[in-house]
């Protein structure tokens, strides 16, 4: 069934849009904050600690809230807890930051709460990590423990390092290979351990970096090979869903196209690449297989056009969009007009005949003469239907 309006308009895209404008504005009000305080009519009763740690973390919950959206497309529940939660301290910085340019980040953040709150079940997705990105995200938290622990115990034989924040600072910009080099080894011992951390930090996270970006590039693969991910099929609501690909489909999509979010579904792989190349929305599939109309969300179509050129195809998909969708409205047109009456029984609201149209447009054009308003006998005759 189509969405109501109040629906979509707290729907997974609000609360995913949300999200990233949130996240966006917390980086840019943290980066704005880690300066001076002029100006900020609050500052005198915010402590100067709380302003100035409240800069530089807004930053990092920007970021955080970045990836937090990222889950949301997937439809991750764990994404949506995180959400939730770096909401709630995106809008605490901001008014810990006491000033009239963080009211934005507030306000955004309260309104973004409720979108991301009231569409909980649309985020039921777990986390799946396959046993190598398990033991990659292990191998590197385990080489950050190592060369944190290592640097704090031997922070006697390195200049720079004091305290734990300093060692986990070591570790990190090691591990990375930044090197600022305000950290450095006093003693062989200490060499040998910054030699170790180097090895095992930088390996893993070149190891964690490559299979967690496998993924993505997956995905890049499956979109130019005229699919969609499975997190973009997670964000379809209130869409038009075209099933197969016939001599109508192209005029279909081009009435579509900048009126309504629409997925068109084709079986033959070398057409949907084709459609996707174009910038269109495609999915290969079976246009009568029940799992495949699930992954569409079909439940949560505005309506389903059925328009190719098997009569047959057509009237099978039908059969099954409405026993999964009962109360959706289903649009079909019949290639062979004795098929008319047949789409109807297999559940068509409405079932055009493109060749009965055609034929009453050009008897009345060649009775009628140049006088003849085709549009209007267009309309008369959809209105007969």
């Amino acid at each position: 069934m189509a969405a109501s309006r109040g629906d979509r308009f707290l729907g997974v895209r609000a609360a995913v849009g949300l999200t990233l404008l949130a996240g966006a504005l917390s980086m840019v009000t943290g980066i704005v904050h880690m300066g001076s305080p002029t100006g900020r009519p609050l500052v005198p009763f915010v402590p100067p600690v709380a302003r100035a740690t409240a800069g530089f973390t807004g930053t990092l919950t920007g970021f955080l809230l970045l990836g937090s959206a990222l889950g949301l497309r997937r439809g991750l529940r764990a994404a949506w807890y995180s959400t939730i939660c770096l909401l709630v301290v995106s809008a605490g910085q901001g008014l810990v930051q006491a000033s009239e340019t963080s009211i934005p980040l507030v306000v955004l953040s309260v309104l973004a709460l409720p979108a991301v709150a009231l569409n909980r079940r649309r985020f039921d997705r777990s986390v799946d990590f396959s046993a190598t990105q398990l033991a990659a995200l292990l191998a590197l938290g385990g080489s950050q423990v190592y060369i944190t622990t290592g640097a704090y115990a031997l922070r006697e034989e390195f200049g720079g390092i004091n305290t734990v924040v300093d060692a986990v600072y070591f570790a990190i910009v090691t591990s990375s290979t930044v090197g600022y080099g305000d950290i450095t080894p006093q003693t062989a011992v200490a060499r040998l351990f910054g030699i170790s951390a180097l090895v095992v930090g930088t390996a893993s996270f070149a190891i964690a970096l490559g299979v967690l970006l496998t993924p993505a590039i997956e995905a890049r693969l499956v979109k130019a090979l005229g699919k969609m991910t499975q997190s973009e099929l997670d964000l379809l609501d209130d869409h038009i869903l075209v099933l197969g690909h016939g001599d109508l489909t192209e005029a279909i999509i081009q009435e579509l196209d900048g009126k309504a979010p629409f997925l068109v579904l084709v079986p033959d792989g070398d057409v949907a690449r084709r459609l996707s190349e174009r910038g269109i929305d495609t999915l290969t599939g079976d246009t009568s297989d029940e799992e495949t109309l699930r992954r569409v969300h079909v439940e949560e179509a505005r309506a389903v056009v059925a328009a190719t050129n098997d009569d047959a195809a057509d009237a099978l998909a039908i059969l099954t969009v409405r026993d999964l969708a009962p109360d959706i409205h289903i649009v079909a047109a019949a290639t062979h007009r004795e098929n008319v009456a047949k789409l109807r029984r297999a559940g068509a609201d409405t079932v055009i005949s493109p060749a009965s149209i055609g034929g009453h447009l050009l008897v009345e054009s060649a009775l009628g003469g140049r006088d003849v308003d085709t549009e209007a006998v267009a309309d008369r005759l959809l209105d007969e239907i």
